[in-house]
């Protein structure tokens, strides 16, 4: 049986403990941008190579023997994904690691360099992959099934010669909704601008309601990913006690760089979707987080768990 998320840094190694992968550096052009802190993103002109370091943890009670390899991903309906196994793409024939695992002892860490060689042949146009830290428990007496769970630094690499294309956003419109267990949501129809693929994340929040009250903020749900000249919901879910309004609406999105604003005034329906309505909008632009060469980066990606017939523990 195969279960898998995309939205985290650290995966179970056993009942008491996890193994993480992160990235320790990113490039300074991107010192900006808060997914370059998680993932490996950057733009190469073709015949370049980069080098990036990236942390192992373990906090179980025992050592543990991670596998580290790089793997194909794809953008498939506005999410990132990342199958099963160890499929091959242009991007994971660019990528090696140093070693193929490491050794990380309990409440340890190791370290390990990916490298990314673009040929000088390489067309233009951005790819996606992981690079993956695995732990597999073999089947004894104890658990007697083989589980193996992994955890990965996703990989978003635009190519071509000159500079960084241009990233950009717009929220087409604002909808209020009800969920079918009855919690009030507000929808975003958010369209890709530029030419980068985009992660979105955000939060809403509401004033001037009913009595003066206000609410939130709210986080959107995360997963949305959009290809460059695409466009996709953004949800937002409140509590049930949230009341119809109206409601001042204020809804902040960002990807990387680029921050976008929109507000409008929304009455949340009884039921099923309300009348959309274009927002006023406004470009907020992100604050570079830290100068330097090289920049420390934050926890990662994605994690992947997958078992093997039934669930067993790594131990």
């Amino acid at each position: 049986m195969v279960g898998a998320s995309a939205d985290g840094s650290r995966v179970a190694a056993d009942p008491r403990g996890t193994i993480g992968i992160r990235l320790l550096e990113a490039p300074v052009s991107y010192r900006g941008d808060p997914r370059a802190l998680s993932y490996i993103v950057d733009h190469l002109n073709p015949g370049t190579t980069i080098q990036r370091k990236v942390e192992i943890s373990n906090t179980s009670r025992r050592p543990q023997r991670v596998s580290l390899y790089p793997a194909a991903a794809d953008v498939t309906r506005n999410s990132f994904n990342a199958p099963a196994g160890r499929p091959r793409n242009e991007l994971v024939s660019w990528m090696s690691l140093d070693r193929d695992s490491v050794d990380v002892p309990p409440g340890g860490t190791s370290t390990a360099q990916v490298a990314i060689k673009v040929p000088p042949v390489a067309s233009r146009g951005e790819r996606f992959g992981v690079v993956w830290a695995e732990v597999v428990a073999e089947p004894d007496d104890s658990h007697p099934v083989r589980v193996v769970n992994r955890v990965g630094i996703r990989v978003y690499l635009d190519v071509g010669p000159g500079g960084e294309p241009p990233s950009d956003f717009r929220i087409e419109t604002l909808a209020p909704a009800r969920a079918p267990d009855g919690s009030p949501q507000l929808v975003a129809l958010v369209r890709n601008t530029g030419k980068r693929t985009l992660d979105m994340n955000g939060s809403l929040s509401l004033t001037d309601g009913p009595g003066g009250l206000q609410a939130g903020p709210f986080p959107a749900d995360l997963g949305v990913t959009l290809l460059p000249d695409t466009a996709a919901p953004v949800t937002v879910t409140m509590d049930r006690r949230v009341p119809d309004g109206p409601w001042k609406a204020r809804l902040t999105l960002m990807s990387g760089m680029v921050k976008r604003m929109g507000t409008a005034t929304l009455t949340f329906p009884e039921a099923g979707a309300g009348l959309s309505v274009e927002p006023d909008e406004n470009y907020l632009p992100l604050v570079g987080l830290v100068a330097g060469l090289l920049l420390p980066a934050t926890a990662l990606g994605i994690v992947v768990r997958r078992r093997r017939r039934a669930v067993a523990s790594v131990s």
